[in-house]
């Protein structure tokens, strides 16, 4: 390894950041490469010289270990060594848009995962609380169970594609630069399939729907995921399959509204129970319960019931169900009760105590009044 102090080699200071080292060691190796170099016998090794740095430097915990130690802490056979993290990565990385996407080493294409799935659900309060467990029916891309993923039919085999030697790629000179290009041939795969199979063209995955359990637990909430690993499309040349994400929806309550943890609702109160205080049935997830209306109660008090709100999904207290009062106004009056509440209109009309509310907002207006003249 170089005894180059790898800071100095990328030009940059010791608290630089991923981007500037991204910027710094793509300058240096679009300066150095080989192949624009060729005339200069100095020009390699100082292309190595910037590409080990940086592979040092990229790697959060090498370069944790080589800020403290030095090349020590990074050596393979010092104390500090461990094994390389994959630098054909990281340059794949940086000179991705320069050689089409490809590996610019013209090595095969690895295994490719397949493709993640989402799957939005909808549920209801009650099952979005207590916890559920619903069936889903999803169409997926499956390994073929004919070829075994390999899109040869039975009794052959892919063969090496002849156009690439295997490789997948293609090298071509452009300008400077020996570019690697995915084979038009065998698309990328380093192989060809003479004898493809009947059940997936070739393929290696057929589409089939499958129907899988998918267990809810309680306290979820609009815009939680859930993930089933390997539920997803089967991979490519034998990879892994990809995981399926379950978005949830909870639908809108008749009676209760949800923030968080905590529970709302409202609940009419007779204005006759408002005013001489009384007792009410209200709802709760587990059931009703009765509650005390105090005397004088007011449109908008709340009643807290602690504990009968959600307990959430990530650990934690149990939320509250809050009752707003709302006081309602009788209708359909008979003559008789019309009567009755016109002479109780007039034994309480002048009584600023029995009234402090209507009291207040005249005096606030006739002071706002005031102002105005």
């Amino acid at each position: 390894m170089s005894k180059k102090d790898y800071y100095d080699v990328l030009g940059v200071q010791r608290g630089a950041s991923d981007d500037d080292l991204k910027k710094a060691y793509r300058k240096l190796a679009m300066k150095y490469h080989p192949d624009r170099n060729s005339d200069d016998p100095n020009a390699s090794e100082k292309f190595k010289e910037a590409s080990e740095a940086y592979e040092v430097l990229s790697d959060s915990t090498k370069r944790n270990a080589y800020d403290q130690f030095g090349h020590d802490g990074v050596d393979p056979s010092g104390f500090g060594g461990g094994g390389s993290q994959g630098f054909n990565d990281i340059f794949g990385d940086i000179f991705g848009d320069i050689f089409g996407g490809g590996d610019p080493f013209g090595r095969r294409q690895r295994s490719n995962k397949g493709s993640d799935l989402q799957y939005s659900m909808t549920i209801n309060l009650e099952d979005a609380v207590r916890g559920v467990t619903e069936k889903i029916a999803i169409p997926a891309l499956e390994s073929c169970g004919s070829c075994k993923g390999t899109g040869a039919s039975e009794g052959s085999k892919p063969v090496t594609c002849d156009t690439c030697g295997g490789a997948g790629q293609v090298r071509m000179q452009q300008g400077f630069f020996s570019v690697a290009q995915t084979c038009s041939r065998c698309s990328g795969s380093g192989q060809i399939i003479s004898n493809p199979c009947r059940a997936c063209r070739g393929q290696g995955r057929i589409e089939k729907r499958k129907t899988l359990s998918v267990k809810i637990p309680a306290g979820v909430d609009t815009g939680d995921r859930i993930r089933l690993s390997g539920e997803g499309e089967a991979g490519l040349n034998g990879g892994p399959s990809g995981d399926l994400f379950v978005q949830i929806k909870v639908l809108p309550h008749d009676v209760f509204e949800r923030d968080g943890k905590h529970l709302y609702c409202e609940a009419p109160i007779s204005f006759i129970d408002a005013a001489l205080g009384g007792e009410i049935q209200i709802p709760t997830l587990e059931g009703k319960v009765k509650i005390k209306i105090p005397e004088g109660t007011q449109t908008g008090k709340l009643f807290r019931l602690r504990g009968k709100g959600i307990t959430p999904i990530r650990g934690g207290s149990t939320g509250d169900l809050l009752c707003r009062a709302v006081i309602e106004t009788p209708q359909n009056l008979s003559r008789q009760q019309k009567d009755l509440l016109k002479e109780f209109q007039t034994s309480t009309s002048n009584n600023s105590k029995q009234n402090p509310l209507r009291e207040e907002w005249f005096s606030k207006v006739k002071s706002f009044f005031d102002t105005k003249t």
